[in-house]
């Protein structure tokens, strides 16, 4: 008779082999850090709203959005008021040049391709990386020499500032829109152009909303490119883009290297109010964006 080896007994529902309790640990490990990551983030975030909150509601009040600087930085009183003024221009006109042009580059990009199109993208993605001091410069050897500071040299810089940010996600809300609605418009007899326009437009609305949002609060925190284009005014109210023009970010930039504390404090009422503007316009896309994708 042949000898048979006794059977291996089956692995019990509850083992582990060694193979997978390192998946398992790898995942527990991975899982830990990133929630580490994330509340140092949020805790980082909350610190510097919290340390910006306390000093600016320090000098914080009606006054400040609606008096000019005093003459003498060394003085307290005085507000902010022309500089909040001049940011919703200079932004307002950065905002109607860079949008038109970067949903139409985001359009060739995402629906028409080609050479140009590639071409419209590689120049997006240097254009990212280019430290917004060096289109200031750009701006003033091409404007500032020629026609001096203004708000509209400013607007100029930030529109600059404002065009990749503006392609990039029109670019990638439009590839988002599903292709069977671009192929139902073409199967209806629409031509590309009308498709574009009538259906991936719209069905993108509240994604490009939001990019639109999101470049216009980058550019409301701007100050390296306006330090070479508008040249600020903070001794009254500007509304002329022609003119020399004072900005939230600029003001707050002049006020804070200053070695005065009253200069000091109004730059952290200015920072504060900055911050809040940015909220307000962040809050603003959101709810736009809910109501477009309710109305779609």
């Amino acid at each position: 008779m042949t000898a048979t080896a006794p059977p291996r007994p089956a692995r019990g529902a509850g083992q582990m082999t060694p193979g997978l309790a390192r998946r398992h640990l790898r995942d527990r490990a991975m899982t830990v850090l990133l929630a580490a990551t994330v509340a140092a983030t949020i805790a980082v975030l909350a610190w510097v709203l919290v340390y910006v909150a306390s000093q600016g509601l320090k000098y914080l009040g009606p006054s400040f959005f609606t008096e000019t600087p005093p003459g003498d930085p060394s003085q307290a009183g005085g507000g902010y008021g022309n500089s909040i003024i001049g940011s919703l221009i200079i932004v307002g006109i950065a905002t109607g040049i860079s949008v038109p042009l970067g949903i139409a580059a985001a359009v060739a990009i995402a629906e028409y391709g080609g050479r140009l199109a590639a071409l419209a993208g590689f120049l997006t993605d240097v254009l990212v990386g280019i430290p917004t001091i060096v289109i200031g410069a750009f701006i003033w050897a091409l404007w500032v020499t020629r026609f001096g500071f203004s708000g509209l040299a400013g607007a100029f810089a930030l529109a600059i500032v404002m065009l990749p940010l503006v392609i990039r996600a029109s670019a990638e809300m439009l590839r988002l829109v599903p292709g069977s609605l671009r192929e139902a418009s073409a199967a209806l007899g629409a031509t590309q152009a009308r498709t574009v326009i009538s259906v991936v437009l719209p069905t993108a609305r509240s994604g490009l909303i939001t990019g639109v949002m999101l470049a216009v609060a980058r550019a409301m925190g701007e100050t390296a490119p306006l330090l070479l284009t508008t040249l600020g005014n903070s001794l009254f109210y500007q509304n002329n883009p022609t003119r020399p023009m004072s900005t939230l970010s600029l003001q707050i930039f002049t006020d804070a290297i200053t070695g005065f504390r009253a200069a000091q404090a109004r730059a952290w009422a200015g920072a504060l109010t900055l911050i809040g503007i940015v909220l307000i316009l962040t809050i603003a896309a959101r709810l736009i964006s809910r109501r477009a994708g309710t109305m779609n």
